[in-house]
């Protein structure tokens, strides 16, 4: 799309969603304008990334735009927390986990695929990615078997979740010291055809600054979308296991969903799985934990105790992201199995 009438297209759908929004449109007017919004801000948003990644890497770069895409779920879970949704902030969160390692990934590795033959990224950082994807799980399953006990009170419930928490954020905090500092060099995609002879579209402080107007710009199209949710979901009998779990978590990854598959389309696999699967740790090593302690914040902690169905939707969704990824290469029919995971657990939501 010609770069002009992308960014009019821009301009012009997130004047509507926000006209919509303030000027109390009809709710599912709203939703199918700040949906399409949504698609030409999470493009903007890919452009600006992989602007950015040029000047600082793929890893980096994957990781600034899996910390960016996350900063709209975070924002709209602590309202959803100020409103005392536990329920619908942890289906959430679940859903964006899934989203990341079944959608994203795998529309990343499908499109890629068909247009190479093969793709490959770095093997030791499948490797670490897999393991700390199970760290997530552990850290996520030990509470929920744990509290069911008798011998748990609601204090120390609490104490639990906080504890784990601190842990979570420990590790993945202490992942980006070993990832982007000690073993940096160990863990980069020098095995890559990055195409280094491909010019930025902006110079390095343009991109910076389209980076962070980006991400502003997905918090408030994705906060006006989800207003507009309860009244859509009712209106067509969605339940909000499956609102929060597949509706929220895909508006939420719209930006993810965008610059993975560009980057894998450029043969730059190990940029879109770096966000991808970071994504997905981001959520469940910081964002989650990080929920817990807003939620004490707010004087009614949040426990970190999900569903037998959400952590069975978690569980499958690392076994064959692990599965596929483990090796460091990829084709496009990996990419259509975990869609099709996706798929299967979709309407096993949507039937709850």
């Amino acid at each position: 799309m010609n770069q002009k009438w992308f960014f009019s297209g821009l301009i012009l759908m997130f004047a509507l969603s926000a006209i919509g929004h303030y000027a109390h449109w009809d709710n599912t007017v709203q939703f199918i304008i700040s949906a399409i919004a949504i698609i030409f801000v999470a493009g903007f948003l890919g452009k600006a990334t992989e602007s950015v990644a040029h000047y600082a890497g793929q890893r980096l770069g994957g990781f600034l735009n899996a910390t960016f895409g996350n900063a709209a779920e975070l924002i709209i879970a602590i309202f959803l927390i100020k409103a005392q949704q536990f329920d619908m902030v942890k289906a959430s969160l679940t859903g964006a986990i899934i989203g990341n390692l079944l959608l994203v990934l795998g529309l990343s590795i499908l499109l890629g695929g068909l247009k190479y033959k093969e793709q490959q990224f770095n093997g030791r950082l499948a490797d670490h990615n897999s393991t700390l994807m199970i760290m997530a799980v552990i850290g996520l399953f030990v509470p929920a078997v744990f509290i069911v006990s008798e011998k748990f009170s609601f204090e120390k419930d609490q104490f639990l979740s906080l504890a784990v928490a601190g842990i979570l954020i420990l590790a993945y905090i202490l992942w980006l010291v070993f990832s982007m500092v000690t073993h940096k060099d160990m863990l980069s995609d020098v095995v890559m055809n990055a195409d280094h002879g491909e010019e930025p579209a902006w110079s390095k402080g343009k991109s910076i600054f389209f980076l962070l107007l980006a991400t502003v710009m997905v918090a408030f199209v994705s906060e006006w979308l989800v207003h507009t949710l309860d009244a859509f979901s009712a209106k067509f009998g969605l339940s909000e296991l499956f609102i929060g779990a597949f509706v929220i978590a895909i508006v939420g990854n719209a930006a993810e969903h965008s610059a993975a598959v560009m980057l894998a389309m450029k043969n730059k696999i190990g940029a879109a799985v770096e966000i991808a699967i970071g994504s997905s740790l981001q959520i469940a090593l910081f964002v989650a934990p990080v929920l817990i302690l807003v939620s004490t914040l707010f004087g009614n902690t949040m426990d970190i105790v999900f569903t037998p169905i959400e952590l069975t939707a978690i569980g499958v969704s690392v076994f064959i992201a692990k599965s596929v990824s483990r090796d460091g290469r990829t084709n496009w029919y990996e990419g259509v199995l975990l869609i099709m995971v996706y798929v299967i657990l979709g309407i096993a939501f949507y039937l709850v």
